[in-house]
């Protein structure tokens, strides 16, 4: 690594820092916009016990895990949309270069499996709740699409997929 490199790197880092500092529970994307940098790089920086890191190979074994929650939220956001989506995962497959998900649910389609570079399990407050997720990321720091622990009718996460969340966070924090 150049100096140069670390330079950019350590003021990116310190964007990053100071748009976190003054919404510590906004929106990690808005945040990442507001700093210039990308939404990995705010996922960086979040206290220590927030997010556990996972390779992309996880993949399927954390697919596979979310496919047995039940319900739900299911994000994509972009600069132009954020599409959410309540209901349950369905187990998925490969083929032709795709991972399909199909069932008897409103989540559905293909996903391009090899662009994920890596997977992150959050746990970080969000407009002054606890929020959990499960955010499987591109190469370029951004979100293919997220999964959430959603919330009840009192907006409190949901008890059984909040265990769920919990227990795949211990197993792949260690």
């Amino acid at each position: 690594m150049t100096a140069n490199t670390l330079f950019h790197e350590e003021d990116r880092l310190a964007k990053a820092r100071a748009a976190l500092s003054e919404k510590p529970d906004g929106v990690v994307e808005a945040l990442a916009e507001q700093a210039g940098v990308s939404p990995a790089d705010i996922l960086a920086i979040l206290p220590a016990g927030s997010v556990v890191r996972l390779p992309a190979q996880d993949f399927e074994a954390v697919w596979s895990d979310l496919a047995s929650w039940g319900d739900v939220l299911f994000i994509v956001h972009t600069s132009d949309i954020v599409l959410e989506v309540d209901g349950p995962l369905p187990q998925g497959s490969e083929s032709h270069g795709w991972f399909n998900i199909h069932g008897d649910s409103p989540i559905g389609g293909h996903i391009r499996k090899a662009n994920c570079s890596g997977i992150a399990l959050v746990d970080r407050p969000f407009h002054g709740r606890r929020s959990c997720s499960v955010w499987f990321m591109n190469d370029q720091g951004r979100a293919m699409f997220k999964v959430f622990v959603p919330r009840d009718e009192a907006r409190e996460l949901r008890e059984p997929q909040l265990k769920k969340f919990e227990a795949l966070f211990e197993q792949r924090r260690t």
